[in-house]
């Protein structure tokens, strides 16, 4: 329950740089929007990528298999050793099928959830780079975006996350309307 509270207090303190991430990010932003092979000219060189939401809906065991596709370029262009998923279950099939299909690509366990800055920084040091460097790729505002703000990362907003309200109906309304409130919030807040 920590990590919800210090969402809270680092969100207001922070709320100005998170209104300028929704302000500037497209409703309909993907991850697909992003080019791996744009990466070394934008400085970065490590991915932290959320799973729910930004590679398949909310508690798929794998990516979507255009997300997979742009995975592969993404170690292509990256290196295995420099792309890491930071999500809250780090376990089970998904971990298996990335073991499979795109070894040397790393879940960060073991450290405090978003939007501590742990799993930034544990991806700066296995990746050898500096965290600025390191893209954080989120779709929640309170959560992996802010933890990239606070660590001196860069941070993408999925703002148009997958959704499969037909399989997991509560869960996709609750997030909906999480992700929302939490837009809501800092557009409003002075």
């Amino acid at each position: 329950m920590h990590h919800i509270l210090l969402g809270m207090i680092e969100g207001w303190r922070q709320r100005r740089a998170l209104r300028s991430l929704v302000e500037r990010t497209p409703a309909t932003a993907r991850l697909l929007d992003l080019s791996p092979d744009e990466f070394g000219r934008q400085g970065i060189a490590a991915l932290a990528l959320d799973f729910d939401g930004v590679l398949a809906p909310h508690g798929a065991d794998r990516p979507l298999p255009e997300m997979e596709n742009w995975l592969r370029r993404a170690v292509a262009v990256c290196g295995a050793e420099r792309v890491f998923v930071l999500s809250n279950r780090p376990f089970g099939p998904r971990v298996d099928w990335f073991r499979d299909q795109l070894p040397g690509v790393r879940f960060i366990s073991g450290v405090r959830k978003k939007p501590y800055g742990d799993g930034l920084y544990k991806t700066g040091e296995l990746a050898s780079v500096p965290l600025s460097a390191i893209l954080m790729v989120d779709d929640r505002l309170l959560t992996g975006c802010l933890a990239a703000i606070r660590a001196g990362c860069v941070p993408f907003y999925v703002r148009s996350p997958y959704v499969a309200l037909r399989s997991s109906p509560r869960q996709e309304l609750f997030f909906m309307l999480l992700r929302w409130a939490e837009r809501q919030a800092v557009r409003l807040l002075p």
